[in-house]
């Protein structure tokens, strides 16, 4: 079968805002479960403090071991990092913002690069804007699609490469891009502690933490969960997928991503209280059980490429113009009713 050559258009807004309104009419009770799980910051610290514990023990070891063990252990650390700062983006872990932003920008020591505040300024924008291509930095670039192509080699290199991709959209998405004072704190907190793990640690420890991240959202099935929350694999008319497998726990329930974009206000620990509470509103909906098997067909169907996406025609969604900046993550108790995310 052909591929795809360009994204599948659509009219009309996004489904999560229509079902959040739909879910909240029928089970008011899901707003007890908006609030903050500071336990976060709990996984966030043991995770970063395993990452740099590891790195010191493989300071003196061989390339081959610093390369199985970044792939074998530390890309499922890394990753629980990743959704830290995810929920520290949506101001899930603490009552303060600024305690969430502290939160977000630790969480990103590990990583290596300084990521965590730009993705929360562009991810907000992913929920407000899904689908809008000049906003949604989630979404491929043109150029991106055409260049990976459908075959093996271009996507096992999209994925292994997919930081580098993923910056890249920041180009595209001028409207969002944002430098202010908590970017250039994250840039010189992490630079400081890159430095500190080169100075005292050296080069292999500081390539364990790199070799881990990249592994962690690339070439690893962790890194097929990309695919799994919006590519259209199962069906071409449902935009978003959520996964119900084993891997939930190191993922922090992300996989729960339909039930994230309908409430995003709830933390991760409530998301399958959310489905259990208005299971009509999901179990009719296709999701994935596999990363693994998820990860296999990307790679080795051409039928599934990075023009399976689905874009708007329209620039806004329904109910909300360009100039809009509704709280898409924090969802006012008062007025639930009345909330749109």
């Amino acid at each position: 079968m052909a591929y795809q050559q360009d994204f599948t258009y659509v009219n009309g807004s996004e489904p999560h805002r229509i079902r959040t309104r739909e879910i909240i009419a029928s089970h008011p009770e899901v707003k007890n479960l908006i609030g903050k799980n500071p336990w976060t910051a709990v996984i966030t610290v043991a995770c970063v403090v395993f990452q740099v514990v590891v790195a010191f023990l493989l300071r003196d070891q061989s390339w081959w071991l610093i390369l199985a063990m970044a792939w074998f252990i530390g890309a499922f650390p890394s990753h629980t990092l990743f959704v830290c700062i995810h929920e520290a983006a949506h101001n899930l872990i603490f009552r303060s913002p600024r305690m969430n932003i502290f939160a977000g920008i630790f969480a990103n020591f590990p990583t290596l690069l300084p990521s965590a505040i730009s993705f929360k300024n562009y991810h907000i924008k992913h929920h407000c804007f899904q689908g809008v291509h000049e906003l949604d930095a989630d979404l491929p670039s043109r150029w991106e699609a055409k260049l990976i192509n459908n075959y093996f080699i271009g996507k096992a290199l999209w994925l292994l490469l997919f930081p580098i991709f993923q910056a890249a959209r920041t180009v595209r998405c001028r409207e969002v891009a944002v430098i202010d004072r908590w970017v250039i704190l994250n840039i010189v907190a992490q630079l400081i502690f890159d430095i500190a793990i080169v100075y005292f640690f050296g080069w292999k420890a500081f390539a364990y933490l790199a070799l881990s991240f990249v592994f962690s959202i690339g070439l690893h099935p962790l890194g097929a969960r990309w695919i799994q929350e919006h590519y259209l694999v199962l069906d071409k008319n449902q935009e978003t997928y959520s996964y119900y497998g084993r891997l939930n726990p190191v993922n922090l329930n992300v996989g729960f991503h339909n039930e994230h974009h309908d409430m995003p206000s709830i933390p991760w620990n409530n998301l399958p209280k959310l489905k259990k509470m208005a299971p009509e509103f999901y179990d009719h909906l296709l999701f994935h059980g596999s990363y693994t098997k998820l990860w296999l067909t990307f790679l080795f169907s051409q039928e599934v490429g990075l023009f399976s996406r689905i874009l708007r025609k329209e620039r806004g969604a329904v109910g909300m113009d360009d100039n809009s900046t509704p709280d898409v993550h924090l969802l006012n108790k008062q007025s639930a009713t009345k909330a749109t995310v």
